[in-house]
């Protein structure tokens, strides 16, 4: 039971594997019907594929050996080529012509029919299975040329190139072209069975050089086919595409479009250009071989798509995105204290949970000498810091002289109750001698000094009045300054007109933490 599973398992493995080897891509099959006698050749191109590093084996009908490749056979493969040197009767019959890449595998069938030689007797003719692209119309009365069409691989040698008149069997001249009839005109040339060495008659292509040009799509594009030939050559120079004609290709649209041959002369050879022109590139132009013949010689272009332009992009994306930075950070300067005051309200961040502290500012302020200032200053911090800052926005202060136990050394109640406080709100005036007492206490102005400098505590600057000099104030006053900035009360001293929305004291809620609420569950901060 082992051995026939084995057995079975073996044949299913030789079966699947040889029918792998015959699984190759049909690409058509052609028909051609060349005169017995004569030489014929067919190249098996498939552009692009055959331009590359390929394997290319010719079989005639069914045959598993293929054509031999010996030049002294009178049918042989020469690389691409099949040469029948000449054709005889036996010769009819399908061949096939099998391209193999490494991992892809083409197939094209040549139904080859040999016909009674007819072009140069006068039993007749038979052009009218001669291909659309060798059929040429001369005019009466105007000057033209017949181009003779003869295709053979490199290694072979085309000797001299003789015109016939098809019922008059003579060689024609220049003049008789001018005035020939209806009746068909031949070419034909001696065949020399010798090899081409290096400098042979083959026409050279300097460009293109089978590569790529990237395009832009809907762009107009002019590319040159640059040709060198020997004079006596009278060869074929053409562009096609899929084995047709380029203007016969878009014969309808027109959009793409052969140039007229610009031939220049040399003393010993002629360079030609043959140019092709895209008046508009759409996308079934990209990845198609356009092919410049010349002769047996061709090289083709294919377009495609410019690569993108990841440098361009990035750096467009970069200045964009600067450029939204600096918006961004434009708009937020701006409009910072809005931004805050508004993010708080509507997310309640949770700053100041569990930190400790008691009082959300300490206020320390003057005693000026003046009536006026001193009016105002108790103004400011006995009735309209407690209306906005304590009712309207819920905040919580310490007020020097107004929360400190009787009977407490100054010094003890700043350096006790600054450190229960968020902030270091200090309200100044011009010329402000009572501020002294910090230049002269010693432990006053180390109480302040360890809340600014060790404690890291925020500092609020109000100015009462504008002031122009910080000379003459603490130096603790000038350091607050210099690190904080200050600012400037606007506004009357009523107590009834202040409102916690008003400029100034948006600008004063921004330098606080953020509010206290309170909630069901009990104090929470915002």
């Amino acid at each position: 039971m082992t051995g026939v599973c084995f057995c079975g398992c073996l044949f299913c493995f030789f079966f699947f594997f040889f029918l792998s080897l015959d699984v190759c891509k049909e690409i058509g099959m052609q028909n051609e019907t060349p005169s017995v006698g004569q030489p014929f050749a067919f190249n098996c191109t498939f552009p692009p594929i055959t331009f590359g590093k390929v394997n290319v084996l010719w079989y005639k009908n069914s045959r598993k050996i293929p054509v031999s490749q010996n030049v002294h056979s009178r049918i042989h493969q020469d690389h691409t080529w099949i040469l029948f040197l000449p054709l005889a009767w036996e010769d009819s019959g399908i061949y096939k012509c099998v391209i193999e890449e490494t991992d892809h595998c083409y197939r094209i069938h040549i139904n080859l029919t040999v016909a009674k030689r007819s072009w140069c007797d006068n039993s007749g003719t038979s052009v009218s299975t001669l291909s659309d692209e060798y059929k040429q119309i001369l005019h009466v009365g105007q000057d033209d040329s017949l181009m003779c069409h003869l295709h053979f691989p490199k290694s072979c040698v085309l000797d001299s190139i003789k015109w016939y008149k098809v019922k008059k069997k003579f060689l024609l001249t220049a003049w008789e072209c001018v005035a020939c009839d209806s009746n068909a005109i031949s070419c034909g040339c001696d065949f020399l069975a010798e090899r081409v060495g290096n400098g042979g008659r083959i026409p050279k292509i300097i460009y293109p050089k089978n590569n790529s040009i990237e395009v832009q799509l809907g762009s107009t594009l002019i590319v040159d086919c640059n040709i060198t030939d020997t004079k006596e050559n009278t060869n074929l120079r053409c562009w096609r595409v899929n084995n047709t004609l380029v203007d016969d290709y878009y014969s309808e649209s027109k959009r793409v479009r052969e140039g007229i041959e610009v031939p220049v002369s040399f003393q010993d050879h002629t360079f030609y250009t043959v140019n092709i022109t895209f008046l508009e590139v759409k996308m079934e132009d990209y990845g198609l071989p356009f092919v410049c013949h010349a002769g047996v010689s061709a090289a083709y272009i294919i377009l495609t798509l410019p690569a993108p332009d990841f440098q361009a992009y990035l750096i467009g994306g970069l200045t964009a995105l600067t450029v939204v930075m600096l918006s961004l950070v434009g708009v937020y300067n701006v409009f910072k204290i809005d931004i805050v005051l508004w993010y708080r309200s509507t997310f309640h961040p949770n700053g100041t949970t569990e930190d400790g502290k008691l009082y959300d500012a300490y206020i320390l302020y003057p005693k000026p000498q003046r009536d006026s200032q001193s009016h105002d200053v108790d103004t400011l911090v006995w009735k309209i810091l407690p209306e906005v800052l304590e009712r309207q926005c819920g905040y919580k202060l310490f007020i020097f002289g107004r929360d400190e136990f009787p009977g407490q050394a100054v010094a003890s109640v700043i350096d006790e109750n600054i450190k229960l406080c968020r902030r270091l709100m200090v309200i100044v005036v011009p010329e402000s001698p009572s501020f002294s007492m910090l230049k002269n206490m010693s432990e006053e102005q180390i109480a302040v000094y360890n809340a600014l400098i060790q404690d890291g505590m925020k500092v609020i600057l109000i100015e009462l009045e504008k002031i122009e000099d910080y000379a003459a104030m603490p130096e603790s006053i000038q350091y607050i300054k210099q690190k904080h900035g200050a600012i400037q009360w606007s506004g009357g001293f009523a107590e009834q007109s202040q409102a916690a929305t008003a400029k100034f004291w948006k600008k004063v809620r921004y330098h606080m933490p953020p509010k206290r609420w309170e909630t069901s569950m009990g104090l929470i901060t915002h």
